[in-house]
């Protein structure tokens, strides 16, 4: 579902008035959408060894056009804040199209760099999609305490990293060998995937194996990883009640001018 931007809210009296409704509306806004997608699609198949030369080279043409588009979308964005186009930048989505958008010319010259800004541009689309910026919101909301969890997860997996490295070291120096390959260890068995295979691994060599493994899944991958993702959660219920608020009050102020 793609934004909706209500016509019924005013501009600012410095903005360019028709200019704002034209690269706001809802029409430019799915030709810039399906530009996007059909620039995916181009990029996917321009991965494909065996295609065909000319294909190749319409699908190359393609992206730089689509490149040229997105540039004058973005000029004609920034226009549209007339006297004040600074006011532009103060929206994270917009700094992150000028960055996209504006390096990709810059590095047209440097191949794996103009690639990966060519990946970068189909993030894009999720400035179209609602659910997504109720999301990247409530990520931003959640990083003051996701921080404080993160230097308590670090020093959990410190120290189990340490624990490993004492008990499994010298019998399994590639998993525990020292504490490189040790944090690498308990990365992986936060998948739960190798968990058997470690454990049955440790226990032929000490039976502390037993409580270090099921601890070690209890405290970190239980618990700790359970709080993170209620952590973000919250944020995103915060997020979505602050949308239906400013839903609600855009729908009040409508009424009132009726």
């Amino acid at each position: 579902m793609l934004r909706n931007q209500k016509e019924n809210l005013e501009i600012p009296g410095y903005r360019i008035r028709w200019l704002t409704k034209v690269v706001y509306s809802q029409a430019f806004e799915l030709f810039i959408a399906a530009i996007i997608m059909l620039n995916a699609i181009a990029l996917a198949l321009l991965t494909m060894k065996n295609i065909d030369s000319e294909v190749r080279e319409s699908l190359e043409t393609f992206d730089r056009i689509a490149l040229w588009i997105f540039i004058g979308e973005l000029i004609a964005r920034i226009i549209s804040y007339g006297s004040k186009p600074w006011m532009f930048f103060k929206t994270g989505w917009n700094v992150f199209d000028f960055v996209i958008i504006g390096l990709s010319p810059l590095f047209a010259s440097q191949t794996l760099i103009l690639r990966l800004l060519r990946i970068f541009r189909l993030i894009r689309i999720f400035r179209f999609l609602p659910e997504v910026r109720i999301l990247t919101r409530s990520i931003a909301r959640s990083l003051p305490p996701l921080m404080s969890m993160s230097v308590l997860i670090f020093l959990a997996l410190f120290m189990y990293g340490m624990a490993g490295v004492y008990l499994f070291g010298k019998d399994m120096p590639e998993q525990w060998g020292d504490i490189t390959s040790a944090l690498t260890s308990l990365f992986i068995l936060l998948t739960l995937e190798e968990f058997a295979n470690y454990l049955m691994d440790g226990l032929s060599y000490t039976p502390l194996a037993l409580p270090f493994y099921i601890s070690y899944v209890f405290i970190i991958v239980f618990t700790i990883l359970n709080v993170l993702i209620g952590v973000v959660l919250n944020a995103m219920d915060e997020a979505r009640e602050e949308n239906r608020a400013l839903k609600a009050e855009d729908s009040s102020k409508k009424i009132a001018k009726d």
